[in-house]
């Protein structure tokens, strides 16, 4: 969708918030995985196949601590480890995760600003039938298997939104809301302190693009932790979410039988084609997404 949506207008006029909640400190080094995929996307560098890590990259450094007796249950790419080592070294020398960042999309010349959600580490917990656990162990090591109880984003209480994530939102002309698991990669945005407050305040048309169609995520555990923590697995069932600071929801038009539904939630709904395969079709979910920016008079 991002990629997308650089291709439809310019990519400077862009800001992104990320989540940061997927971060993880593994082997004494700070991974986070959004930041790096939302850079390496934009950088045209992201490995294709997988959907993170970058491009033809080695794994020698995993295959040494398999070696070792290591498990090794998350990939680390050699070239990618670069970004890693380097990111944890400058948190460690005191510079926040928002400089870091910033340096980081310029050494990979992305024109797009790209924001951490906010610079504390707030890793998200998912309690599961199983016990509790890092995401990244859930999501990767377990693959998505066990039940979810309940998530939790550590820390997110004491949090702040990173310098320029308010002003981003109050100040923008239109908020997207990428179609992304409302739970684990929305969620741990929206509950830094301020950020959502910020998305009811800005005079920006806020739009919402859903993630489930016709009952399902095209991708991830989206509809299986919309069930597990009781919500209608529906793009209704997303809807209702975001219904406090959202202006207009773009529905799949496979799911048309239920806009009366969500109009009903005091939304304005848009249907169309959300499915992307394609460049082209990122694009185009892009288009619709500014188009229905217009259906608001703020923007």
């Amino acid at each position: 969708m991002l990629l997308g949506l650089a291709g439809v207008m310019p990519p400077e006029d862009i800001t992104v918030i990320a989540n940061t909640g997927d971060d993880i400190e593994l082997l004494g080094l700070r991974v986070c995985p959004d930041l790096d995929t939302v850079t390496y996307t934009l950088a045209g560098v992201i490995n294709q196949e997988t959907g993170w890590g970058l491009a033809g990259d080695t794994f020698q450094f995993l295959k040494g601590l398999v070696l070792l007796g290591d498990p090794a249950w998350f990939n680390l790419g050699d070239r990618d480890l670069a970004t890693h080592v380097y990111r944890t070294d400058q948190l460690r020398r005191g510079h926040s995760l928002t400089e870091v960042a910033e340096h980081i999309r310029r050494a990979f010349e992305v024109r797009t600003k790209i924001l951490p959600m906010c610079d504390a580490y707030t890793p998200t917990r998912v309690v599961t039938d199983e016990g509790e656990m890092h995401f990244q162990e859930y999501f990767v090591r377990r693959r998505c298997e066990p039940r979810v109880r309940e998530i939790r984003f550590e820390g997110i209480e004491t949090s702040q939104p990173a310098a320029g994530v308010l002003d981003a939102i109050v100040e923008a002309d239109a908020v997207i809301v990428c179609p992304s698991n409302p739970f684990i990669s929305i969620g741990p945005i929206l509950a830094v302190p301020g950020i959502r407050e910020s998305l009811r305040q800005t005079r920006a048309t806020v739009v919402a693009i859903t993630p489930i169609i016709g009952g399902r995520a095209l991708k991830g555990p989206a509809a299986d932790m919309l069930r597990d923590l009781g919500h209608e697995v529906s793009a209704r069932g997303v809807a209702a979410l975001y219904q406090d600071f959202l202006d207009v929801f773009i529905l799949d038009e496979t799911d048309a039988k239920i806009a009366l539904e969500i109009r009903a939630l005091k939304l304005q709904v848009v249907e169309v084609n959300t499915v992307m395969n394609t460049l082209a079709d990122k694009e185009r979910l892009a288009r619709s997404a500014l188009d229905a920016c217009k259906l608001s008079h703020n923007v």
